[in-house]
């Protein structure tokens, strides 16, 4: 369903590589500057600064409540900040929302579709919504559904349509008026392996052909296919940068080991001078150390800690660490500092 996207396009407008290099240099699409919004006496988004560069996919990370939504909706110009500026496709936030939403488009997390509408009833009111109309409607119609499998759906009622179909149908309606940037709110929630990979193939080609991308996600393997994350911790982003250089802050702090009696295990290596956390993954402990360590150095410590607790360990190895080791890090630092 990508493939579309690299044909040049029926009505005239640029190809791919014309898109491409008529971008070079671009502003970037999102820039933001101590950006905030309090709720009575509660901060809900904190001092965000935060640069989103031209054709680029996004992942916005965090737990519930941590203040994502919230960035979102006064990045759409849907909420007024209370603190801070920002400019999205180059229009301020505050004064010019009406120029945001021509230029941006949205996809909600939860079904937010009309279900007793056919899926083309549902993308022609949308369609219309952002004035587009007639033939117009018709041909961005034909060139999504084709690029997203909807083409043999058009007349089923929405609420009928799984939850991946729903989900591209969401994404159908969000592109209908070509944006420069979309925001994209768990668009792979509830949606088996198999239909997450042609999303996230017909994500790259949509950022290949000139479209970025702001996604918020909890899969932590899908925050890995980003070019850039941040992550969001108490209304706070805590830190921003590509999925290496993030996984890079635990570079040498977590350590593989082997044991068949995981829980006592864990309980046992927790209490290990200089661990900061261990977690199972089925007989497999990921030992987390606040420093930089070497594992054949601190294998002694770990072995006794264990056998004492009479879980005797297998292997003790260095790991890679994750994205997920990382933002697990961050909430332990969050929960421990309230």
């Amino acid at each position: 369903m990508a493939r579309a996207l690299y044909n040049a396009r029926r009505d005239g407008t640029p190809d791919r590589q014309s898109a491409v290099s008529a971008r070079e240099g671009a502003a970037p699409v999102v820039v933001a500057e101590g950006l905030g919004r309090r709720f009575g006496h509660l901060d809900a988004v904190r001092d965000l600064s935060l640069e989103i560069e031209d054709r680029q996919i996004f992942g916005f990370l965090g737990p519930n409540g941590a203040g994502k939504t919230t960035t979102i909706k006064m990045l759409c110009g849907l909420l007024r900040p209370t603190g801070g500026h920002a400019r999205v496709v180059g229009f301020d936030v505050t004064s010019q929302h009406a120029q945001i939403k021509r230029h941006t488009g949205y996809m909600a997390q939860t079904f937010s579709l009309y279900p007793d509408l056919t899926v083309e009833e549902n993308f022609r009111f949308f369609a219309g919504v952002y004035g587009v109309y007639g033939r117009a409607a018709a041909h961005r119609m034909d060139e999504l559904f084709a690029q997203i499998e909807l083409d043999e759906l058009r007349g089923l009622q929405a609420g009928r349509l799984s939850g991946g179909m729903k989900q591209r149908l969401g994404l159908a309606c969000a592109l209908v008026h070509r944006p420069r940037l979309v925001f994209l709110d768990e668009p792979t929630a509830g949606v088996d392996p198999a239909q997450r990979q042609r999303v996230w193939n017909f994500l790259y080609a949509l950022c290949d052909a000139g479209t970025a991308l702001f996604v918020t996600t909890h899969y932590l393997d899908e925050a890995e296919r980003c070019h850039a994350v941040g992550f969001m911790l108490d209304g706070r982003l805590i830190a921003r940068g590509t999925p290496a250089s993030m996984r890079g802050q635990l570079q040498d702090r977590v350590v593989g080991v082997e044991a068949r009696q995981a829980v006592d295990a864990m309980r046992a290596l927790r209490g290990v001078p200089g661990v900061d956390d261990v977690t199972i993954h089925g007989h497999e402990l990921r030992v987390f150390f606040a420093r930089p360590v070497d594992a054949g150095t601190v294998a002694e410590s770990l072995r006794v800690a264990a056998t004492r607790a009479g879980a005797p360990l297998g292997r003790v190895y260095p790991l890679a660490p994750t994205l997920e080791d990382l933002f697990m890090t961050y909430s332990r630092r969050g929960t421990a500092a309230r």
